[in-house]
């Protein structure tokens, strides 16, 4: 072998050892921005459930309705496990769904009794308890994340020329 070839072998391993390296970075790095993504995803998920269900668990003005017939309590976690289901698009009952709404119900509950003027040392310790409580749940009993469900995959539509 003469100098020249054992230099440009060395030139060679050293541009290999260099794609190498940039494709793992790029790799990691594909893997990170996906990760971020995914928690970007969620975070704006669960901010805008949770406005949509704080406004429904909100305490309702008085009506004319008979109080002895449900508290307010109960009116705002029917309005605002009703809100989850439309914003879930689920229309019918199952042992699955049942769960995900009762174990969801506790959240509900924090959110009326904060925004009721509960008295509470944090107002939003007992909310932020409540819905890590369910996403642990959640997550333990489907392998998923709760927020999974809001995924809207688009179909495919065919493309049609005119």
């Amino acid at each position: 072998m003469t100098t020249v070839t054992t230099y440009i072998e060395r030139l060679q391993q050293a541009a290999d050892k260099a794609q190498s390296a940039e494709t793992a970075y790029r790799r990691e790095a594909a893997t990170r921005i996906a990760a971020l993504e995914r928690e970007r995803a969620f975070a704006f998920r669960r901010m805008n459930l949770m406005r949509s269900v704080a406004e429904a668990a909100k305490p309702q003005m008085a009506d004319d309705s008979d109080p002895a017939e449900r508290s307010g309590e109960e009116i705002a976690v029917a309005r605002a496990l009703a809100l989850l289901r439309v914003r879930l698009g689920w229309s019918s009952d199952s042992e699955t769904r049942d769960a995900t709404l009762a174990h969801f119900a506790p959240v509900v509950i924090a959110l009326h009794l904060a925004s009721g003027g509960a008295e509470m040392p944090d107002e939003t310790s007992g909310i932020d308890d409540a819905l890590g409580h369910f996403e642990a749940w959640y997550e333990k009993a489907h392998g998923v994340s709760f927020w999974m469900l809001f995924e809207n995959p688009m179909q495919d539509t065919p493309r049609v020329d005119f």
